[in-house]
């Protein structure tokens, strides 16, 4: 999966204005810095695992968490009215209030709802995800950053938040996944494929 800038606007794009455009197919879009970039549909076995990763996120997430596969996160990297960044994790889990708020006020997720933010690697995003991204979901303060390679063996190295000094590496697990932080949850990663 590789990511290609779209035809760009005559000038960077809020968050709203991008909210806006809706969505491109095939593929989706995502916002950078007030600019749009388009990535193909995710392949069959992406999607799979990333499905089954949701529903062991799911079945396992507190009552006061949501799992959610595939959706917009403004990570509220600047002002409202200015150049904004908008990524789109393939799951991520939330505070059980920030779909009422949405419900409520409209608009998209918001980086300070998102408790654990996961990115499944594709051929085409492996930099994206674990470099850009990666810097990206730290500074908007997201607490933990999981990243999921479905190449055999099936791996995910969770990231959590240090402060000011980013994500720390927790070490690529293979096999059983297992954490209590932020919750406990148990993935068994070779399912996954």
């Amino acid at each position: 999966m590789s990511v290609q800038p779209v035809t760009p606007p005559h000038r960077l794009l809020t968050v709203a204005e991008y909210l806006e455009i809706g969505e491109v197919e095939p593929g989706y879009t995502e916002l950078v810095e007030g600019r749009l970039l388009m990535s193909p549909s995710p392949t069959f076995r992406h999607s799979r695992g990333n499905g089954k990763l949701w529903a062991a996120l799911d079945a396992q997430s507190p009552a006061h968490r949501v799992s959610v596969l595939d959706i917009d996160v403004d990570l509220q990297l600047g002002p409202e009215d200015g150049p904004g960044t908008v990524r789109r994790p393939d799951a991520v889990v939330v505070h059980d209030t920030a779909p009422v708020r949405i419900s409520r006020e409209g608009g998209v997720l918001r980086a300070s709802e998102v408790v654990v933010a996961v990115e499944i690697l594709s051929p085409g995003s492996r930099r994206m995800d674990l470099v850009l991204k990666r810097s990206e979901y730290a500074d908007a303060g997201i607490p933990h950053y999981w990243v999921v390679d479905l190449d055999e063996p099936a791996s995910l190295t969770a990231h959590p938040l240090a402060g000011e000094f980013g994500y720390v590496d927790g070490g690529s697990v293979t096999g059983v996944f297992r954490t209590t932080e932020p919750f406990a949850v148990e993935i068994d990663l070779d399912a996954l494929m």
